[in-house]
């Protein structure tokens, strides 16, 4: 999978220590005692207990994966990513860059102080396949093509602004292709949640690659059940936690 030189994902904030706070939630389930009076285990072995005693054998007992939280910088996706992204929300919190408020960009290009990919995306070339499983071939001539389709698009939207339309309106003459920035929190069950649904091989590319940005992230932060979900789930498109 080729990744897009602009599209990037940063954490913002995070949770510590997430599967200590997992491992918390866990054993106040059964445990007579007040936990904060407790001593938790390492996070390692936080990890290593949650997986036996939550996560394995497919029990379906994910409440206590939803305390720890971690917030994404997403950048430079296309539109058409935050559109798949956002009909996710159970745990989920987006904030996305407004059309009414950032055209700046586009009129950058226009006037040469941007590249025009740096502010539209458009797919690598190679072999891509449609919903059914045909392939088809995406080839510089018609990424060529595309490029000038979309500047032309791009000038329209500038001639309306410089006619005095509001930004709002003129967006309007702007291709699904336009990059955007957004603002993402999960909970550790919502990210796998996220993954199952999107991670799957016949997703949009573009998610996809959302995706494999986002793992090494998830391995980092929560290393054990990372590692339990690569194994158990990961591309296999089973209902989502």
């Amino acid at each position: 999978m080729q990744i897009d030189p602009y599209v990037r994902i940063d954490v913002l904030s995070r949770t510590e220590q997430p599967q200590t706070c997992c491992w918390w939630a866990m054993h106040q389930d059964y445990c007579e005692e007040y936990v904060f009076e407790g001593n938790p285990p390492t996070e390692d072995k936080a990890g290593e207990l949650l997986v036996k005693h939550l996560l394995a054998g497919e029990r379906g007992h994910y409440g206590p994966l939803e305390h720890p939280s971690i917030t994404f910088a997403v950048g430079w996706f296309p539109h058409s990513v935050m559109q798949q992204a956002r009909t996710h929300r159970v745990g989920v919190s987006f904030d996305v860059q407004s059309g009414r408020y950032t055209g700046q960009r586009v009129v950058d290009v226009l006037e040469s102080r941007r590249e025009l990919e740096e502010v539209f995306y458009f797919r690598p070339i190679g072999t891509y396949r449609d919903r059914q499983g045909k392939a088809y071939e995406y080839d510089e001539q018609q990424r060529t093509i595309d490029r000038l389709r979309v500047l032309e698009a791009a000038d329209s939207y500038g001639q309306l602004l410089h006619r005095g339309y509001a930004e709002e309106h003129a967006r309007e003459m702007l291709p699904y292709c336009i990059r955007q920035h957004f603002v993402v929190t999960f909970n550790l069950r919502s990210l796998m949640h996220f993954l199952d649904l999107r991670a799957k091989r016949d997703a949009q590319y573009e998610i996809q690659v959302m995706c494999k940005l986002l793992l090494p992230h998830f391995e980092e932060w929560a290393p054990q059940i990372a590692s339990w979900y690569e194994t158990s789930r990961l591309h296999r498109a089973r209902l989502a936690p």
